[in-house]
C-alpha cells in the first residue's frame, strides 16, 4: 500500500472521545470512544467499535504522554471495518494549534524508534 502520510505517526496507547460537528445544523452530544493507534501532527489513527462516514467531522480532547489535554478537531478521511463490530479509521487534523502539532513533533524527534 503506498503511504500517503506527510508526518510519521507515533504508536500511542490513549484514548478519546469524540463529538461529531456536522450533523445537520447542530451537534451531536452523543460521545464516541476510541483507542487510539497512531498519532502524527497531521492526524491519528484508531479503532472503534461505531462505523464512521468519511468527510465527518469530530470535536476531540486527546491527553496525551505529559498528561496536558490537546483540543482538535478532526476529519475521517478512511473507515475500514477489521472484525466483528470493529472498525479502523483515519483522520487528519483540521483545527490544531501549532503549539500543540509541535508538541507532536518533539515527542516524536525525542522517540525515533517508535
Amino acid at each position: 500500500m503506498e503511504e500517503k502520510r506527510k508526518d510519521r505517526r507515533l504508536d500511542l496507547d490513549v484514548s478519546i472521545e469524540l463529538e461529531r460537528l456536522d450533523q445537520g445544523e447542530v451537534t451531536t452530544l452523543k460521545l464516541i470512544h476510541v483507542d487510539v493507534t497512531d498519532l502524527s501532527s497531521s492526524g491519528m489513527g484508531f479503532n472503534t467499535t461505531q462505523q464512521m462516514e468519511n468527510g465527518a467531522l469530530y470535536d476531540t480532547r486527546i491527553k496525551i504522554w505529559t498528561k496536558e489535554v490537546i483540543p482538535a478537531v478532526i476529519r475521517i478521511v478512511r473507515c475500514e471495518h477489521v472484525s466483528e463490530n470493529q472498525y479502523h479509521c483515519g483522520a487528519t487534523f483540521v483545527g490544531l494549534m501549532s503549539s500543540d502539532a509541535l508538541k507532536i513533533n518533539i515527542y516524536s524527534m525525542l522517540n525515533p524508534e517508535e
